[in-house]
C-alpha cells in the first residue's frame, strides 16, 4: 500500500513524466529521440509514429547505438508507463540529461 501512494506521488512531482499532449508539442517543436521500450511484438501489433523500438531489457546495452549525444532529449514509454519509468532510471544512471516518462503509457492513446 505504502509503495503504492509513494509511485503516485512520486509521479505528481516528477516534472519529467509528461502527458500526451505535451509528448506532441515536444516532438513538434524540437529534436527528440522517441523511444518504446515494449516488447519487439508490442511495437509491431502498434506504435507511435516515429518511434524507435528498444526493449526495456535491452536499454542499457543499446541506447548508445541511437542516442550517442547524452544531453538529447529523451522521452520513453510502453503500455503503462511502468517500463519506461524503469529505462529512465537506467539512463539517468548512465548520465542522459534529459529523459522523459509518457505517463501512463500509451494504451489509451492508441
Amino acid at each position: 500500500m505504502f509503495r503504492k501512494i509513494k509511485n503516485i506521488l512520486y509521479r505528481s512531482f516528477d516534472e519529467r513524466e509528461i502527458d500526451y499532449k505535451m509528448l506532441k508539442s515536444l516532438m513538434k517543436n524540437e529534436k527528440v529521440f522517441l523511444i518504446d521500450v515494449r516488447s519487439s511484438q508490442e511495437f509491431k501489433e502498434k506504435h507511435l509514429d516515429g518511434a524507435i523500438n528498444i526493449p526495456l531489457y535491452l536499454i542499457e546495452n543499446e541506447i548508445e547505438n541511437y542516442v550517442k549525444d547524452k544531453s538529447q532529449k529523451i522521452i520513453l514509454y510502453c503500455s503503462s508507463g511502468n517500463r519506461s519509468r524503469q529505462a529512465k532510471k537506467i539512463l539517468e544512471k548512465m548520465q542522459y540529461k534529459n529523459v522523459y516518462n509518457l505517463t501512463n503509457g500509451i494504451e489509451d492513446i492508441i
